[in-house]
Parts: structure tokens; C-alpha cells; sequence
């Protein structure tokens, strides 16, 4: 019980604690999305930026993905067990031996979606603004997340496709800390540590009231 204790109070103080403090939004800057559905969270991005020249339909290099979502506004990644990712297909919920498997080590998919528009204000649909620069190395993050040698993406539904990812998902490595890792490694305030969703909303949201 004290072992369990002192490891709550170990995430709930990693939640608190902020990494890049000082960072505040850029007026006028990048719109950058993070949404949660109350467990996981994804990172949402312009599909073309003109500022930075990023376009993800170049950078995805998948012809059919160019021709089918050419005219949506809106990217979005998320990153997680490739089992779990496998069991959820078609808007299934996994049973408890796969949640049970997702805390050991295990491949990883990263999840691709598109937006025709910009998400709608939500209560767990955080907005802010970021430099070019940090736009700039947000994306470098984005884009080392996938394997290096790429497999064709699988489809899920007609707004989703996986594609295959680096690095191993735990228990001490989830979606949550992915999401928390990328905005941090791109000089965004984040938390120190993040294995929930709720983690990496809070520091989110004190990055919004904090800034100008």
C-alpha cells in the first residue's frame, strides 16, 4: 500500500511540475490543437502551414492519402500500443487482457486523422499559438515518431489511417507522456511527467491563463 501511495503521489507531483515555464503563446503565431477524449490525447496541426512550408501530405509521401484529403485544413496524431490501436478498430473497446498487455512493453502505431476545419471550443480541446520555430521543431517531433521504414498505412475508418511507429509503448511510456514529450521537446509548456490525459491538460491550460 505504501510502495502504490508513494507512486500516485510520484504522478500526481510530475503532473504539477512544469516543464519550459517560461514558455507563453505568440500572438498571431501557428494554431496548434491538443484534444483529449478523457484517456487519451492527439496533437492536432494545420495539414499545410505556409509560414514553415510544412505540408503533411508530402511528408506522408502516400499518393492515394494526397488525392483523397487534398482539401481538408487539419492533421492529427496520436501515438500508442499497436495492440490496443488493433483491438479498437471500427470504434470497438478493447477487453481487459488487451488494457492488461498495453502496460508491458509492446510496437507502437502512430495514428493519423483528418479535419476539414479546426476543432470546435470543448472542454477538453486545448488551442494555442506557437512561434515558427517551435512550430518548426514540434513537427521534426511529430515527424520522428513514425518507424523509419514506413509500411503502407492500414485504414481504420474514412478519416483514419495508422501508420507504423518508433519506440515501445509501457506502462511508464504512454500516449499521454508521447503527446506531453513532443509539445515539451518543441519548447512547450508541459508537465514533467504525464501518463494521464488530465496531465497534460493542466499545464496546458496554465500555458493559456500565463499568456499575454
Amino acid at each position: 500500500m505504501t510502495a502504490a501511495l508513494a507512486f500516485l503521489l510520484f504522478l500526481l507531483t510530475g503532473t504539477l511540475v512544469p516543464r519550459n515555464h517560461q514558455f507563453r503563446e505568440t500572438p498571431q503565431g501557428i494554431p496548434v490543437y491538443v484534444v483529449s477524449n478523457g484517456f487519451h490525447t492527439e496533437i492536432i496541426v494545420p495539414l499545410r502551414e505556409p509560414r514553415t512550408g510544412q505540408d503533411w501530405l508530402l511528408s506522408l509521401q502516400d499518393t492515394s492519402l494526397s488525392q483523397q484529403f487534398t482539401s481538408n485544413q487539419y492533421i492529427g496524431f496520436g501515438w500508442g500500443n499497436e495492440g490496443f490501436y488493433r483491438a479498437s478498430y471500427g470504434g470497438r473497446f478493447p477487453g481487459p487482457g488487451i488494457i492488461l498487455r498495453a502496460l508491458l512493453p509492446a510496437p507502437t502505431l502512430v495514428h493519423v486523422s483528418f479535419y476539414p476545419g479546426a476543432p470546435q471550443p470543448a472542454r477538453r480541446v486545448i488551442s494555442l499559438h506557437i512561434s515558427e520555430d517551435e512550430y518548426r521543431q514540434l513537427c521534426a517531433g511529430l515527424r520522428s515518431t513514425f518507424a523509419a521504414a514506413t509500411t503502407p498505412p492500414r485504414r481504420s475508418t474514412a478519416q483514419d489511417v495508422f501508420f507504423q511507429g518508433s519506440g515501445r509503448y509501457h506502462a511508464f511510456h504512454t500516449c499521454n507522456d508521447w503527446t506531453n514529450r513532443t509539445l515539451s521537446s518543441a519548447g512547450v509548456r508541459a508537465a514533467w511527467k504525464a501518463p494521464f490525459a488530465f496531465s497534460v491538460l493542466y499545464q496546458l491550460r496554465r500555458a493559456r491563463r500565463l499568456s499575454p
